[in-house]
């Protein structure tokens, strides 16, 4: 069998990545919450926030760095990331954030395989929600 080129496999994975952080916290009726603002919506119309940027691959598929943020706090504020890092801490503890921007600074290098893994696995946790 012919192996993906990397660049297609790193796109389906960002997909159903962003598929499953979307739909983690989904309600029955498929509503979330933006992070930074508390607006509501269907998890069809919201985005999946980096706080740490997604060109910072050793978090860029971190299920803590990404959460779900509405289309006017990701795109045109930015990412919101004072508010981000501030939710961050109050959900996951004191200093996850400066944890996370710590992570995002490595050296991370994944071979096309393990980003294969990754569409499997996510693939597998989104059947499950």
């Amino acid at each position: 069998m012919k192996q993906r080129k990397r660049s297609t496999v790193v796109k389906e994975l960002d997909k159903v990545f962003s598929l499953y952080i979307r739909q983690r916290n989904a309600n029955l009726d498929g509503f979330v919450e933006c992070v930074t603002c508390g607006r509501s919506n269907h998890w069809k119309k919201m985005q999946c926030g980096h706080f740490m940027s997604r060109r910072k691959y050793a978090t860029r598929w971190n299920e803590i760095n990404c959460q779900v943020q509405d289309m006017g706090c990701n795109v045109f504020n930015q990412g919101e990331q004072f508010k981000f890092a501030i939710w961050l801490d109050d959900a996951y503890g004191k200093g996850t954030a400066d944890s996370l921007v710590l992570e995002s600074n490595q050296t991370v290098k994944y071979t096309t395989e393990e980003l294969e893994r990754k569409i499997e696995g996510y693939k597998e946790m989104l059947s499950e929600l």
